[in-house]
């Protein structure tokens, strides 16, 4: 009898231990929704504290390979990057922001055009250092540029380089970086604050419902911040945050008789309402006081069959000589400090696509955009405009 009595007390106290436990996660599932706490979570980082901050921006599909990972948590990804960390009063901080090819595919940190820019040891004219930060990241769309630039403000830059090309220009790429779904409050912000010609309740947009706010329906996200933590440690030590094979397949030089773009199956007139030059003008607006300098970037030109209809497999050339002369003309009309450098690195020096360059091609054009931000250095700097055009050419 008595072990019977022990038994039933046992068993009801586990019940009750169990119940008061799954009433308690229900709870904290719910504060945790209603808080939505992912935001301030992703501020609370090893990066810039226990581990130095990372060169670029955590980006990556094997973090066993590459000691990194993509993730969707914008505060996250800003507090693991160097250019968290307090500035120094001696510091010059420049924000560089772009596509794959500013963030440095297969190439390691120092031979990205960040990389390249402050191995040149620049000083402004009152002896501060100028201080490079590699803020591009993978998937072309300027909507992705505008998205991190916005959070990136916070860190009090002084000018900031935005590297651009065709291929980030279609309006309808700009809701298509995983980055942008995923972020809709923000997004949907610079929509509204800028008048953007974009679909604020587009599809694509991933708009968590309350249950998905909880602590069962953000476990990836909070696995994901985490594994950043994580994987911090094996990259401190090793310095690897992609992993860079061998040899790949270099960027096609022979094409089809072949002059599609986009949505274009042929030649046509392009204006910029084909093109999210909104989106270009919100970046620069966003920016504030802070002067920018707009680069046409350079890219790939073919010499191979075909090449007197395609530049290179992402341009025909009807659709880029548009561009550049819609880019250049805006620049000007809006007194936009700007660059043009589409044809200054020798093709051999491209890898596997038109805009990723090699570490000698990288070198070249970190001299080119050295001399482009002098102007910037001067003791009393007009920075908006650093010559009465607010153009520069090469």
């Amino acid at each position: 009898m008595a072990n019977g009595q022990s038994s039933t007390i046992t068993w009801r106290m586990i019940g009750r231990v169990l119940g008061k436990t799954a009433v308690l996660f229900l709870l904290l599932n719910l504060l945790f929704a209603g808080l939505e706490p992912m935001e301030t979570l992703g501020r609370v980082s090893l990066y810039n504290w226990l581990l130095p901050g990372r060169v670029r921006l955590p980006y990556g599909e094997n973090p066993a390979e590459s000691y990194n990972l993509s993730l969707n948590n914008v505060p996250a990804m800003l507090a693991s990057h160097a250019i968290n960390r307090p500035k120094d009063d001696a510091e010059f901080r420049v924000l560089l922001i772009g596509d794959s090819g500013t963030w440095g595919w297969f190439l390691p940190n120092e031979d990205t055009l960040a990389g390249q820019l402050n191995a040149l040891g620049l000083e402004t004219a009152d002896g501060r250092t100028v201080a490079v930060y590699n803020f591009g990241y993978p998937v072309m769309a300027l909507s992705k540029d505008v998205l991190l630039l916005d959070a990136a403000m916070q860190t009090d830059p002084d000018l900031i380089l935005w590297p651009v090309t065709l291929e980030s220009f279609p309006r309808d790429k700009q809701l298509f970086p995983p980055l942008v779904q995923a972020n809709p409050a923000r997004m949907r912000r610079l929509i509204a604050d800028y008048a953007l010609d974009l679909d604020a309740n587009d599809g694509r947009f991933i708009t968590p419902t309350f249950l998905d706010q909880t602590i069962v329906g953000q476990r990836r996200n909070l696995a994901d911040w985490l594994r950043l933590q994580q994987v911090g440690f094996a990259w401190a030590a090793t310095g690897i945050d992609q992993a860079i094979p061998a040899q790949f397949d270099l960027r096609r030089s022979d094409f089809e008789a072949d002059e599609s773009w986009q949505t274009f199956t042929q030649a046509a007139t392009l204006t910029t309402d084909d093109l999210a030059f909104d989106v270009l003008a919100a970046g620069m607006t966003a920016a504030g006081p802070v002067p920018v300098l707009l680069i046409n970037e350079p890219m790939y030109i073919s010499q191979g069959q075909n090449s007197d209809l395609r530049y290179n497999a992402f341009y025909p050339r009807w659709a880029y000589d548009q561009y550049r002369a819609l880019l250049g003309e805006t620049a000007v009309a809006h007194n936009w400090p700007y660059l043009d450098l589409w044809d200054t690195i020798p093709p051999d020096e491209f890898t596997d696509t038109p805009v990723h360059l090699t570490a000698v091609g990288n070198k070249l054009y970190a001299v080119m955009v050295a001399e482009g931000i002098r102007p910037f250095l001067a003791e009393k700097p007009d920075l908006r405009h650093p010559n009465p055009q607010g153009l520069i050419t090469r």
